[in-house]
């Protein structure tokens, strides 16, 4: 039987195990898109499929040559993220909207943490890295439900504003908690302030050369002359040098390329480069699940499994009490106090590319857990979390039992 492994020449393996990814993740979709399960799941269950535990299409030596992928995916995941952080927006919505998104993000991520290290004693920094990355929500399939169902109204517009500013959240708190796990695993220079700071500075750096970016792209490709061609040309540059920047330093380009993206935002007058990018990554993000799904290590689930299910459900208990808790400070109505937080519950996306960048900071054993805890329950999260959100539409009046029928549209079981 042909396997990869018997080519020498190993660009011609990485070329081939990248189109065998794609491949395979197409196929895989055409299955869960009649399940109506959305894109990222049948992405992950395939990069399961074809990884060494199944079928071992591809080696997991030249897996290792494909690691740039997921910075890249990373970087233009947080690019679309830096998209929401409209100065204007943020001013006609208030400061309610950025509290009670700050209640249902960080509720989530001090009690996973803290349930992981009081309940199963489990090291500190897999319990804030965990804590960090339950933080996030993906937005996709919420957002999928909303347009299907054509929901409308306050209940709605509270949903798109939230999950516009949640992965920013996750993301900041990520980066704060992988400074300080990058402190607490270099044992030999714990004291050293050096070791602490450093990476602050780093990232502190990085973020504003982001932004200077941000607004040098403006400069560049908002001119009439420019093609589009050329302006997604130059967008495609700039992300991939600040990207290969910021790998220099060994730290994660999604707070720059956050910060790239909000900056560009601000500046412009239009987000025609936004569009442009989204019909552009699609190749790049299947790859990205894809190869998420080949590190998903089938054996240890088994160990991982008690300490998993925990996760699923404590971390929709503190999104669910957080939405509450932030809503009623805020003073929402009944229906957003008590229904927002059903449609927070999916979670793919920035919080698996948090878990491959988590996961090089901890230990093998502890990192691999986190990489499974995080796949296995993302692939749940996607299944039951267009239920959800549907049922949290429906609850609050967003939609009408009579209406309750999906309506047919291009895209609609995308995610």
């Amino acid at each position: 039987m042909f396997h990869l492994s018997s080519i020498t020449n190993a660009s011609a393996q990485v070329i081939l195990g990248l189109s065998i990814i794609l491949f395979a993740g197409f196929v895989i979709t055409r299955i869960t898109k009649k399940l109506r399960l959305p894109n990222v799941t049948g992405y992950i269950l395939s990069g399961v499929l074809i990884g060494p535990y199944v079928l071992d299409l591809i080696p997991g030596e030249i897996v290792e040559h494909m690691e740039f992928v997921t910075d890249v995916a990373l970087a233009f995941i947080a690019f679309g993220v830096g998209r929401y952080f409209k100065l204007s927006t943020l001013r006609t919505s208030g400061s309610k909207i950025v509290i009670l998104t700050l209640f249902e993000s960080l509720a989530a991520a001090v009690l996973v943490t803290a349930s992981m290290a009081l309940i199963f004693h489990l090291p500190m920094p897999f319990c804030l890295l965990l804590g960090a990355i339950g933080s996030a929500t993906a937005p996709a399939s919420t957002i999928m439900t909303i347009r299907q169902y054509q929901a409308k109204g306050e209940f709605v517009n509270t949903i798109l504003q939230v999950v516009a500013l949640d992965d920013a959240v996750a993301l900041i708190a990520f980066s704060v908690c992988a400074a300080v796990v990058s402190a607490m695993e270099d044992s030999s220079k714990a004291l050293d302030f050096g070791v602490v700071i450093l990476p602050v500075i780093l990232n502190a750096v990085t973020v504003i050369a982001g932004g200077a970016l941000g607004y040098v792209l403006h400069r560049l490709i908002d001119n009439e002359r420019r093609s589009s061609d050329h302006r997604l040309i130059l967008t495609t540059a700039i992300l991939l040098f600040i990207t290969g920047f910021c790998t220099c330093f060994d730290i994660s380009p999604l707070l720059s390329c956050m910060a790239l993206g909000a900056v560009y935002t601000n500046v412009s007058d239009n987000d025609r480069v936004f569009t442009q990018v989204n019909s552009f990554t699609p190749p790049i993000l299947l790859m990205f699940f894809v190869l998420s799904g080949m590190r998903l290590n089938l054996p240890s689930l088994a160990t991982a499994g008690v300490i998993g299910i925990f996760y699923f459900f404590i971390r929709i208990l503190g999104k669910y009490t957080g939405t509450y808790a932030g809503a009623r400070i805020c003073g929402y109505s009944a229906n957003i106090r008590n229904y927002l937080g059903l449609a927070l519950i999916p979670q793919a996306g920035v919080s698996i590319g948090l878990a491959v960048l988590g996961q090089r900071l901890l230990s093998p054993e502890t990192g691999l857990m986190l990489s499974t805890i995080i796949l296995s329950s993302g692939v749940l999260y996607e299944m039951v979390g267009p239920a959800c959100a549907k049922a949290s539409l429906f609850l609050s009046h967003s939609i009408e039992k009579e209406d309750a029928h999906p309506v047919q549209q291009e895209g609609a079981a995308h995610n």
